[in-house]
This record gives C-alpha cells, sequence and structure tokens, in this order.
C-alpha cells in the first residue's frame, strides 16, 4: 500500500513539474512571437546629381513659296545650312537625322470666304541632333543667330524644339544609392528604437522603390537630378 502512494506522489510529482515545464515554455513562446509582432516601418531616401550624357536638339524651320519648285530648293538649301554650321561647331554627321519636309497647300485648306494666302506652299523642316557630346551641343546652341543671318527662320514652339536631356547610365550608380536609401531608412528606425525605449532587430521585409531621373531645375536640364526611396520594416526588440 506504500509501495503505491509512493508511486502516485512521485507520478503527481512528475505531472506537476510537466505543466510547469509546459507553462514556462508557452509563455516564452508566446513572449517570444510578442516580440516578433512588434515592428517599425521606414523610408530612406536617396539622391543624387548627375550630368546628362545624352542631348536630343531638334532644329526646326519654315519655309513658304508660291511655286512648288522653289519650295523644295529652299527647304534643300536651308537644311544644308543647318547641317554646316552643325559640323562646323562640331557635331559629327552620323549626329545629325534629317526628316523629311512636311509640305501644307494652303490653297487646298481654303473654305468659305477666307482671303487668300499670301503663299500657296508651307514647308516644315526638322533637323535633329542626337549627340554624347553635351558641351558641344550647348555651346552650339548659343549661336543659333549665325543661321538667321543665313536667312533660316527657326520656327517651332518651345515644346517642339526643346532639347531633350537624358541620362542612360543608371546601372552603374545604382548599387551605391540603394545602399545609402537603406542606411537611411536605418538611421530613421533607430531613432525611433531608441525614442521607444526598444532596440532595432533585424529586416523583416524590404522593398525598393522606383528610380526616378528628372531635371534639376528649369535653367540646367543638363544635370539630372537621380532618386529612389527604399522602404524598410525592421523588427523592435526590449
Amino acid at each position: 500500500m506504500q509501495k503505491i502512494t509512493t508511486a502516485a506522489a512521485i507520478l503527481g510529482s512528475s505531472i506537476l513539474l510537466g505543466s510547469l515545464g509546459l507553462g514556462w515554455i508557452a509563455n516564452t513562446t508566446a513572449n517570444q512571437m510578442k516580440s516578433y509582432e512588434r515592428s517599425v516601418t521606414v523610408k530612406g531616401l536617396a539622391e543624387n546629381e548627375v550630368a546628362a550624357n545624352v542631348a536630343i536638339w531638334p532644329i526646326q524651320f519654315t519655309v513658304a513659296s508660291n511655286e512648288l519648285e522653289q519650295l523644295y530648293a529652299d527647304t534643300e538649301s536651308n537644311t544644308k545650312k543647318i547641317v554646316s554650321f552643325l559640323e562646323q561647331n562640331g557635331i559629327e554627321a552620323d549626329e545629325v537625322t534629317v526628316s523629311p519636309p512636311a509640305i501644307v497647300d494652303k490653297l487646298a485648306q481654303q473654305y468659305g470666304g477666307n482671303g487668300r494666302a499670301e503663299f500657296r506652299y508651307n514647308a516644315n523642316q526638322r533637323v535633329t541632333v542626337y549627340s554624347t557630346q553635351i558641351d558641344t551641343v550647348r555651346n552650339a546652341q548659343t549661336k543659333l543667330s549665325d543661321l538667321g543671318k543665313q536667312g533660316v527662320v527657326l520656327s517651332g514652339d518651345m515644346y517642339q524644339v526643346r532639347t531633350e536631356y537624358l541620362y542612360t547610365d543608371l546601372n552603374r550608380i545604382k548599387p551605391a544609392m540603394i545602399e545609402q536609401a537603406t542606411q537611411n531608412a536605418r538611421e530613421v528606425a533607430q531613432k525611433f528604437a531608441a525614442d521607444s525605449n526598444s532596440r532595432l532587430g533585424k529586416i523583416k521585409q524590404a522593398s525598393q522603390g522606383q528610380f526616378s531621373i528628372s531635371d534639376r531645375d528649369q535653367n540646367n536640364p543638363h544635370i539630372m537630378k537621380v532618386r529612389v526611396v527604399s522602404t524598410v520594416t525592421y523588427y523592435l526588440v526590449d
């Protein structure tokens, strides 16, 4: 009988200790899970100024005449003047493209009582420079008045003839900018953790934002601003 009582006591003690152990494990696990639920999401910014490495410069002019043959002759003459001007200012021949002229017959467009146009035919011609010589292009643009002195009438609104600058070497600076954005995000997260009496843990989730390239300002479109924002979520631990 005594042996049975002793065995029962031992069994009871084992069950009690087991229950206490399971409770401790469950409590510890719950606390760990709770700590993992605590996190902070921050954004890190990286910006960089770079010089454009491609310039697309459209030069447009207009010619008017009552004789179609003369119109084409004047258009060809003006085109040659522009191409010669570009070559004299350092633009390579393979960087220049001449588009077909757009001819308008104003007589064919007259309706009702509209007055007769002074010149029947009108031609719009565009010569485009695609160059990696940014400084050469910008220098040539300051001398456009030389074409006016040769009788070339440049035309087109600011949007149509606006020089477009591009930066095509983004892959070269991407890694450093991503690193900078991530470091910036970590600094923000560390400040948040310190203010909340916590410590910064491992990264829970991270996403890289899309790179954007824009003109730095209206007066210097050949200088580009590259920008990226990374979003990072960190665990917070006590």
